[in-house]
């Protein structure tokens, strides 16, 4: 009585995204042996499941149909059910989703593949509602039509899954010639930067029409375009399109004005309704991006939206070991009182409730003026709410407003008769009002920690924080103590938070990705500059080491995404495109030419020129979908500026030297 009714063996694990379903009346197997020796020894077919702990939807579908007792029955009765964590189990997430892009020209989380015993997809998809609707099959009558066609139509249906198979492997090949060139960079670059100019909304930034996503990527790009071309009409273009994007992310509601940082992605063209969730791989490569306009154009609004994500990341994002989580929840309670989650119950305000918590008269504005009136006006407040219903399908934000910077400082300033001074004040103590508790993050994965050190590193390197650069130390020690195997040289992939906060990780340890490797070398690099602790280099090219012998394909070049071996992988996949984050060949282009030039090894430089050849056509044709790889070609067709400082490390002097290094956007240098 008052406990679950239902448990089944997902109880046992770590992952926190597992642990949600351990209830559900499933019976829901972790990817694993058991799970496929089931599907061979009782010829059923496989429903895999991928989603992770924080994202919306995956909630949404667990509500529905994973909670219900019905449908429930229909899954275990007829397929093994597999449910798989993407934070812990990338590689198995980038297959099959590699499969449902190729069938269904999209995809997304949670992911919805059914798979034949020996795990070869045939049919999937992202969310299904529980039931029938007028343009989309439910989730029930799915299920039973699939588990028909296996008892009627076995054969057609291996026979299909076996051609689906054979064209995923060649679509997804990735391969070099040993004589093959890199491609020319001029070109590529050019091309590239003539892609994302065609696909810029020229009135709020960004590179799509609506979902719109922060892609750091792109910004990057143009920047090392600017700074290759700054005395050209182009290279303007490229700089103003970036700092444009920048400056309208920071006043939209992507940003959350109250409690720092920003939201995964926003649902309209605006970016002001965003989809809730806050990624910790955002928030690193959005620091770094912030830091490079500042460095580039001396406003300091950059500066103050870097320090603003940092302070969000060392209060609601870090462990107190020194790690960081990977995420905060889309869903979250409305009140302390709540018994149900809601998406962004957080984030967004009523009239009323700003109010209520801003009720203080403003010295010097027009009599009866309010710290609530002045605060609502400038982020774009409304009675009635603030949110289009089309951008809310499930009606939680009616009669709530997501905080914008709608009007200038100096408009609002002028509006209420304050100096514009106060008026920063004003806006500062308000939101410093309105912070409620945080929910709590969920444990991090090893790869998205390499992009945050990152992040911090840069961030102290040019603003002269030097408590960020300390950070960043902090972080990477964590990751030396609890995530790298000193004995086999190896990284884990993540580690959990267990008993009394205790860091602790699952009965079997999960190896680190090619990705882990990537991101942590290119933070060691990064801290080692901000930081000159050579113990971080030396870690850094160890580590290159590793990962070379690891994932590099000998025979068509460039790195495979995990390592050879595993027989329920049916495909080693590389990477190729640049998204949410940058693909790992891409970083390790410039990871390498980095280790070339610090380590004098000069066969990572022919490395690095072999990953540019493997990816040449995609570099000649499309390369706005590898922006941080064309990026790259610049780096090792230019070759890279080394700034040698000779001096006491402690000295003044040495230090102003530092600083006058630090306060330059110079792309290629060590």
């Amino acid at each position: 009585p008052g406990g679950p009714r239902y448990t089944n063996r997902l109880i046992n694990e770590k992952s926190p995204y597992l642990l949600q379903h351990a209830h559900n009346p499933v019976d829901w197997y972790p990817w694993g042996q058991e799970a496929f020796d089931k599907a061979k020894k009782e010829n059923k077919l496989i429903f895999l499941s991928v989603g992770y702990s924080t994202c919306h939807w995956c909630h949404v579908m667990e509500e529905e149909s994973f909670k219900n007792k019905e449908i429930g029955e229909i899954m275990s009765k007829n397929f093994v059910c597999i449910k798989v964590d993407r934070e812990e189990r990338p590689d198995v997430d980038k297959v099959y989703m590699t499969f449902v892009q190729a069938t269904s020209g999209g995809g997304g989380w949670p992911m919805s593949v059914w798979l034949t015993p020996d795990l070869k997809p045939f049919a999937g998809g992202t969310y299904f509602p529980p039931d029938d609707r007028v343009y989309r099959v439910g989730f029930r009558t799915l299920l039973l039509r699939i588990a028909e066609q296996w008892n009627q139509n076995k054969d057609a249906l291996l026979e299909n899954s076996q051609k689906i198979m054979e064209a995923l492997q060649i679509q997804a090949r990735i391969r070099g010639q040993a004589q093959e060139s890199p491609p020319p960079s001029e070109e590529v670059m050019a091309l590239c930067f003539q892609q994302l100019s065609k696909s810029y909304d020229e009135e709020y930034g960004g590179f799509s029409e609506f979902p719109k996503f922060p892609t750091p990527v792109n910004l990057n790009f143009l920047f090392t375009y600017w700074a290759l071309h700054r005395s050209t009409p182009e290279g303007a273009r490229a700089l103003q399109m970036a700092l444009h994007t920048l400056r309208m992310m920071a006043c939209g509601g992507i940003h959350d004005h109250i409690g720092q940082g920003f939201h995964r992605y926003s649902t309209d063209q605006q970016w002001h309704v965003p989809h809730f969730e806050k990624m910790l791989y955002d928030q690193g490569q959005l620091v770094t991006a912030y830091t490079r306009a500042f460095q580039i154009s001396g406003d300091e609004f950059f500066a103050d939206v870097a320090g603003d994500i940092l302070l969000y990341v060392s209060r609601d994002l870090s462990d107190q070991a020194g790690g960081f989580y990977s995420a905060e929840d889309a869903d979250s309670y409305p009140t302390a009182a709540s018994a149900e989650k809601r998406e962004g119950a957080f984030c967004v305000w009523t009239a009323e409730e700003i109010r209520a918590l801003l009720p203080d008269p403003v010295e010097g504005a027009a009599e009866g003026t309010t710290l609530g009136d002045v605060f609502m006006h400038h982020y774009g407040v409304k009675e009635d709410g603030n949110v289009s219903p089309e951008k809310d399908p499930h009606g939680e934000l009616r009669g709530k407003n997501v905080l914008m910077s709608r009007s200038s400082p100096e408009r609002t300033a002028a509006r209420f008769g304050l100096p514009r001074g106060r008026l920063g004040a004003l806006l500062h103590r308000g939101r410093h009002q309105s912070l409620a508790p945080r929910p709590l993050p969920e444990p991090v994965p090893v790869a998205c920690a390499g992009l945050m050190i990152s992040g911090f590193a840069q961030a102290g390197a040019v603003l002269a924080k030097e408590e960020y650069v300390r950070r960043a130390a902090r972080a990477a020690a964590f990751l030396q103590r609890h995530l790298f195997d000193a004995a086999s040289g190896r990284l884990l992939r993540s580690c959990y938070r267990g008993e009394d906060n205790a860091v602790e990780q699952g009965a079997v340890p999960i190896q680190g990705f090619l990705e882990d490797y990537v991101f942590v070398i290119q933070a060691l690099f990064d801290l080692y500059e901000a930081s000159l602790d050579q113990g971080w280099l030396e870690w850094a090219l160890q580590l290159q080491h590793t990962q070379d012998k690891l994932f590099w394909d000998p025979k068509g070049f460039a790195y495979f995404f995990s390592e050879a071996g595993d027989p329920s992988l049916l495909l080693r996949l590389k990477d190729d495109q640049d998204g949410a984050e940058p693909s790992a060949n891409s970083v390790t282009v410039m990871n390498l030419l980095r280790a070339a030039c610090y380590s004098g090894h000069m066969e990572w430089v022919e490395k690095a020129g072999q990953i540019l050849a493997a990816f040449s056509e995609r570099l000649l044709k499309i390369p706005i979908a590898l922006p941080e790889m064309a990026r790259a070609s610049a780096a090792f067709h230019h070759t890279l500026k080394q700034v040698v400082i000779c001096g006491d490390p402690q000295g003044e002097d040495t230090k102003d030297l530092l600083r006058c290094v630090h306060s330059v956007f110079c792309p290629n240098k060590v």
